[in-house]
């Protein structure tokens, strides 16, 4: 982990009380302000509503200037600041705040038969102003802000309060999240240093959201495999080990005989075959080796061309017909298109055949047949050119098939059975199908034996 960047449940805790804070202040700050014009426009709207029933009473009576005086004191009476004024000008009051609001600007237009419906700033008191006028002038109502709203702050408090309990809410389930799904990444995390460490009993619960579940799935699934392709390497180097020291203690033993002049003259030439024997099987498995080890390099040596294999396959049949033949085996070739051009290294297609059919060779009994066939198949941009290699020899069972291009794999399960090689012969054929970009895929042969079908590109797939 990269230094610096903190932990997935660190962040999302934060994450997680970023939002709860930002949807708190958003909701707060929209709930205070539509709360707080919501009730100003009710206050607003009651105060008128008085204003227009003490305008009614003001001209109930049978004076007009009596009517709106008994008005006023209704109005006081009821604890609302009132002011009227008649029509010489003359404003009656027993509130400063309501006479402050009367201003002349106001008198005018309640004399002129207009209403009057303000919110106003007297001497730093926020106030709401109806007036009405009537038959004697008119007359003015005044209520303060901070009561008219005052049922309105205990709401925007309790309102507030929600918004804080609801985001120590979510803090609180964010936390608590986090961890749950943290928890199960950080077991993981260990259990993949445990593999880089070197160990291979590492398994992992599966458990917890689906992403996470299959992450864990995924180590285990990888815990398994490099458990199982480790085995296969010590069980490829043991058998290497064992097929080098075979050879080197015959010509070992040898070497000293001749050495100590315990053989006799005649024998001489007999253990110098024998001695020369082992050197090249001991040379055709270090060659064979160093094929694997090449073919497993980066950048392997590939020298791509526009290749027949139908025509590649006819130097095949004349290479291999006569070997086959001394032996007594059929050799076919079967051409099943005119021809099967496409861009590749025929000399690493040759390699890779020749390798099948050392195979095929070795373990065909007389009288049965090795065939050699090129054909197409369907396939996505063009199709795919097939060489396949079948012989009529003791074949492969299904289990063999998945791992018949493991290194020395199949060269342990029947050594002593059947004739066997170095064990790294298919190992290399499918570098090399890999190299050509190709694939290669052992099967069952009609024949009764084993199938090998390599796969490569068409030539209009791959210019």
């Amino acid at each position: 982990m990269t230094a610096g960047r903190g932990s997935l449940s660190r962040q999302m805790v934060l994450l997680a009380v970023g939002i709860a804070v930002l949807t708190a202040l958003l909701a707060g700050v929209l709930a205070v302000g539509l709360t707080r014009t919501a009730v100003d426009d009710a206050a607003g709207r009651t105060l008128a509503g008085i204003a227009d029933a003490a305008a009614v009473r003001a001209d109930s009576g049978a004076a007009a200037r009596v009517g709106q005086n008994r008005a006023v004191r209704t109005l006081g009476t009821l604890g609302i600041e009132s002011a009227s004024v008649g029509r010489g000008g003359a404003v009656v009051s027993t509130s400063a705040l309501a006479r402050q609001a009367l201003t002349p600007a106001r008198q005018t237009a309640l004399l002129a038969g207009r209403s009057v419906s303000a919110r106003d700033d007297l001497g730093g008191t926020l106030v709401l102003v109806e007036g009405r006028p009537t038959e004697a002038g008119g007359i003015v109502l005044v209520q303060r802000r901070s009561d008219a709203t005052a049922g309105s702050d205990q709401l925007v408090r309790r309102v507030l309060l929600a918004l804080a309990i609801a985001a120590v809410v979510a803090v609180l389930v964010s936390v608590t999240v986090a961890r749950r799904l943290s928890r199960p990444l950080q077991r993981t995390a260990a259990a993949a240093h445990a593999l880089a460490a070197g160990r291979r009993d590492v398994r992992v619960p599966v458990e917890g959201p689906e992403e996470v579940a299959q992450v864990a799935s995924a180590l285990n699934s990888l815990s398994g495999s490099l458990s199982r392709s480790e085995g296969r390497q010590r069980d490829f180097l043991l058998s290497v080990s064992h097929d080098l020291r075979t050879p080197l203690t015959g010509i070992s033993g040898y070497a000293e005989s001749l050495a100590s002049g315990v053989v006799p003259a005649d024998e001489t030439a007999r253990v110098g075959g024998v001695v020369l024997t082992e050197a090249k099987r001991l040379e055709r498995l270090v060659g064979d080796l160093l094929d694997l080890a090449r073919l497993g390099a980066d950048r392997p040596s590939v020298t791509p061309q526009p290749t027949d294999l139908v025509a590649l396959g006819r130097e095949i049949e004349s290479a291999w017909s006569r070997r086959c033949g001394a032996v007594g085996v059929p050799f076919t070739f079967v051409p099943a298109v005119p021809h099967a051009r496409t861009v590749t290294d025929p000399a690493r297609v040759r390699q890779l055949v020749d390798g099948l059919l050392e195979n095929a060779l070795r373990v065909t009994p007389s009288g049965h047949p090795i065939v050699v066939e090129v054909r197409h198949e369907p396939g996505p941009q063009g199709g795919l050119d097939v060489v396949e290699v079948r012989d009529g020899g003791p074949g492969l069972g299904d289990d063999d098939l998945p791992v018949a291009f493991e290194p020395s794999v199949l060269h342990e399960r029947y050594r002593g059975l059947r004739p066997v090689g170095t064990g790294l012969g298919l190992a290399i054929v499918a570098r090399l199908a890999q190299v050509l970009g190709g694939t290669v895929e052992a099967g069952h042969a009609a024949e009764g034996g084993a199938r090998f079908t390599l796969r490569l590109p068409r030539a209009d797939a791959v210019e």
